[in-house]
């Protein structure tokens, strides 16, 4: 493909060569002499000038760069939708296959695709053009909107909702029982969990995470929402629209993430706690009670910044410790001598 052709889809403006023919999109130090590849941060001009690849997306012209560039107005959303035109594999209608199961009463979509040993339970329905790859469980009641991507051994309960374009990793799990038990007699009964989960449009989940049905009304992931992998959500969490959730984040039940906030890995968040749209909190953050909206760091959670200035301290405790120690020795001998 020329390189005015790929311009033209990404809106981009050329500054060099544009009958460069381009065969892939790749990262600066993958590229070949085919490639196009992208540039984010002036940090990699340097890696950029010995890369091979033919051309490079970017956000400004480089000045005294001896490649084709084309100027975009987000270089790496322009990447991706080459990754999209190069590489990705359209999952097209595959019928049905005779080895899954599916239930007299489920209302399934003329163009849906429902691989090997997949399991459809009564009164579910299936909009059109979803894909269901193998070992897929979708429980009674549940429906599943049009163009969604199952794929294999996801778990989906009983009365769960999922609104369009959603796509699911393997091995996740929507709609298990939210942890509830309240002790009496001597031992942890179970409250049943009663509540359902609600996944609206444009979402992804990713591999082996869990969302828990609520224990009564319902768990809700907001519309274009992206969730990584291992990610435990509880019961009756509320997570806004658009919303970012790292790997390994584990969020208490009955919490409530404001839309556009983004939570880094292993992000720790208290049951019942409240965080305001837009919130940034970095990797390992401990989150609890009400989080008005702002940039933080550490468990339990504190300003960014603070955060930082105080992780710069910390491994200079055990020699500010000794020279505390040095320094009231010293005072000691001053008062003994007085």
């Amino acid at each position: 493909m020329k390189l005015r052709e790929l311009a033209e889809l990404l809106d981009g403006e050329i500054r060099g060569d544009e009958t460069i023919e381009i065969t892939g999109a790749t990262g600066i130090y993958d590229a070949g002499e085919k490639d196009i590849t992208f540039l984010t941060s002036s940090k990699l001009i340097k890696e950029l000038r010995i890369s091979s690849a033919a051309a490079v997306l970017v956000k400004d012209f480089v000045p005294d760069l001896a490649k084709t560039q084309v100027r975009t107005k987000n270089p790496l959303y322009a990447f991706a939708k080459l990754l999209n035109h190069f590489y990705v594999r359209r999952i097209g209608p595959g019928g049905i296959s005779k080895n899954a199961f599916i239930s007299g009463e489920a209302e399934i979509a003329p163009d849906v695709t429902i691989s090997d040993f997949s399991y459809i339970s009564c009164r579910a329905r299936i909009g059109s053009g979803a894909v269901i790859f193998p070992g897929v469980f979708i429980g009674e009641d549940c429906v599943i909107g049009h163009d969604c991507v199952i794929y294999p051994n996801v778990t989906i309960r009983e009365n769960t909702v999922i609104g369009d374009r959603v796509i699911i990793h393997p091995n996740a799990v929507i709609g298990s029982d939210g942890f509830g038990y309240v002790f009496e007699d001597g031992r942890h009964n179970k409250i049943p969990q009663v509540g359902n989960v609600r996944i609206e449009d444009d979402v992804e989940i990713g591999a082996g995470a869990t969302i828990d049905r609520a224990t009564t009304g319902t768990t809700v992931i907001g519309k274009g929402t992206k969730i990584d992998n291992l990610v435990q959500v509880g019961h009756n969490v509320q997570v806004g629209r658009n919303v970012i959730i790292v790997a390994q984040v584990g969020i208490g039940g009955s919490s409530n993430i404001g839309d556009g906030s983004m939570l880094g890995g292993q992000v720790g968040v208290a049951d019942h706690a409240s965080v305001e749209a837009g919130t940034m909190v970095a990797a390992k953050g401990g989150v609890m009670g009400e989080v008005k909206r702002g940039v933080y760091g550490g468990a339990p959670m504190i300003p960014h910044r603070e955060w930082l200035r105080a992780t710069a301290i910390f491994n200079k405790l055990p020699e500010l410790k000794k020279r505390i120690e040095d320094l009231e020795k010293r005072l000691s001998l001053l008062e003994d001598s007085e």
